[in-house]
Order: structure tokens, then sequence, then C-alpha cells
């Protein structure tokens, strides 16, 4: 398949609500099947939504909204990624999505790619929670800095600041890389801080599009007044929010924008249709990972091995009675 039809969505989730976010989920899946999309991008942390309170409370006052977020969030083989897969076969569909994952007692923010007869070709965890998501998320490692081989062709995803890592890209953009997910949060909470702003930030969705050589589906999250409300605190305090704060775009990888934008607060989902060949013309002019760049001067020291905090030798330990035996 060489020209297919990608698509983001522009959405507010169900906040702190993982079994309503994951419905909302299935219906987005449909809607963009019955418009054509062979795969459909949703935004970072989309279930059960972005810990907003992080950003919008004192630290004091988080502990009811953490525990709650540790409650909403989704284990990788738990009922709600089986309900996403479920949907993803049924309406042969790329499904790449966000969410907040539990193990034990660290949550991560990770992203799937489901592929279209169900699959999981991809699960993956930001690789360095950015500024106060530290204080919920724990880290990855460089095993997620990944691209995989689906029906909709090479596939990678990377959270919002995860776009300002030049290594990171680096790494990605070496794999191949010919659909490009770019997951953001409800921005409209950053205020108005520039290095966080709606404009900047879909900005660095289109720079990975042109220094990749790749197509990139910005999915971004929005919120409402009534989403808002959600996290108000014990004195009824909401957070501060300028606007939906939505960016949802396909870019080429000739950074043209491909798709219709929506309204900034508008719930919706951008389509474009694509052909790989475009990819071919890209990096005909600049591939930095190949004939643009300088192996001579400068490489990437990569190591993507999966790391573990304990590494178990139980196969070398002999068993107790066969320890008692040797002794007697």
């Amino acid at each position: 398949m060489t020209k297919l039809t990608i698509a983001a969505v522009q959405a507010e989730p169900i906040w702190l609500d993982k079994a309503e976010t994951t419905t909302k989920t299935i219906n987005l899946i449909a809607q963009a099947a019955a418009g054509g999309a062979d795969l459909v991008a949703f935004p970072e942390l989309w279930v059960p939504g972005f810990p907003v309170f992080l950003f919008s409370h004192p630290v004091y006052a988080q502990s009811g909204f953490v525990a709650r977020y540790h409650a909403e969030s989704l284990t990788a083989a738990g009922e709600e990624i089986g309900r996403i897969a479920a949907a993803a076969r049924e309406h042969g569909i790329v499904v790449v999505v966000g969410f907040s994952e539990k193990v034990a007692g660290t949550l991560y923010m990770s992203q799937m790619i489901i592929d279209a007869d169900g699959e999981i070709a991809l699960h993956r965890r930001k690789l360095k929670p950015t500024h106060v998501e530290r204080s919920l998320f724990g880290e990855s490692d460089g095993s997620g800095i990944r691209v995989a081989s689906t029906t909709a062709g090479r596939v990678g995803a990377l959270n919002c600041f995860e776009h300002l890592q030049p290594l990171t890209k680096y790494a990605m953009f070496h794999q191949n890389e010919q659909i490009h997910v770019a997951a953001w949060p409800c921005l409209g909470i950053m205020g108005d801080v520039p290095a966080m702003s709606p404009d900047a930030l879909k900005s660095a969705s289109r720079v990975y599009a042109l220094e990749g050589g790749v197509f990139v589906a910005t999915a971004s999250q929005i919120m409402s007044d009534a989403g808002a409300a959600v996290f108000a605190d014990a004195s009824g305090s909401c957070p501060i929010y300028t606007g939906g704060g939505g960016i949802a775009a396909v870019f080429g990888p000739d950074s043209a924008e491909l798709s219709t934008p929506l309204p900034t607060a508008e719930e919706g989902i951008v389509y474009a249709t694509i052909d790989f060949a475009s990819i071919d013309l890209a990096r005909n002019t600049v591939d930095p990972t190949a004939h643009y760049a300088r192996t001579d001067v400068f490489q990437l020291l990569f190591d993507d091995r999966p790391k573990a905090p304990v590494i178990r030798i139980d196969d070398e330990r002999p068993a107790l009675g066969a320890v008692a035996e040797a002794i007697a």
C-alpha cells in the first residue's frame, strides 16, 4: 500500500473515567474508519485524560487526584485495551492510542500501536516525563524508541516534548519511519507560556515531518468549562486555561499541512490522503541519517535494550532439596 488515508483526533476525554473514555475511543475509531482512514491517531494520555491537576494545584492539594488517577489508569493487558484492539480489528484500521499505564505502584505515559487485525505492534512508554509529570510518572528505557511495521506502513509514535529531543528524533528517523504520530495533551492549560503554546508545539510536529521526511499525524486533547470543573480543588477553584488548545493536523514530509484545520476548541477528526512516493522525493533532497549524514563527524550511541531493576537467575539456582542433599 503506497497511498492511504490517515486521521488525527482532536477531542476531549471523559476526564478521569477510563470506562467512558474507552467507549468514546471506540466511537471515534468507528468514525475514522467510516471517514476512510487506514490509521487513526489519539492524543497523549488520552485515557483517562491528561492529569491537569499537576499544573493547576500545589502538591499538597493533589493527593485526592493522584489516587483517582491511579484508579483510572489502564493495564497493558486489561479490559480497556482489549476493547480498543477489538474495535481496531472490527473496523480494519491501525489505532495509535495514548494512555496512563499502571504497573504495581508506578504509572507510565504509554502508547500502543494496534494493527488493523487487533494485534499489538508496539507498546512503548515515554522515555522521560516532562517537568512536573515526573512527580506522577516513571521513566522508560530505549526499547520504546522504535518504529513498528503495520498494515499502514512503518509507524512510530512519541509523546509531547519528546519531539523536542534531537537525539530521540534522530533514532526514530534512522528506522525508516513513514508515518509518525505526534501525541499532545490539552495545550490550553499551559496559559501564555510561549514555549508551551499551541502554535509552538504544532510547529514542533511540522519540523519533525520536515527533518525526518515523514508524514506526521498530530493529535491533541481539548478542554471545556465542564472538563475544567472536574479538576476543581476543595475551594471550588478550577484550572486556568486559555481556549481549547487543539492542534490536530497531518503534515507531509515537505512540512505542508495536508489536512483542513479545526477550530482550536472544536472536537473532530482531521484527515489526509497520503502517498509514500512523497517520502522518496523529500529524502532525495535531505535524508539526515543516510546520504545527508556525516558519520565521520557525528554518530549517535543508542542503547535500545530493555532494562529491568531485577534480573532473575532462577534457572541457575538449585532447589532447596538439591542443596540439602549436597550438604548431606
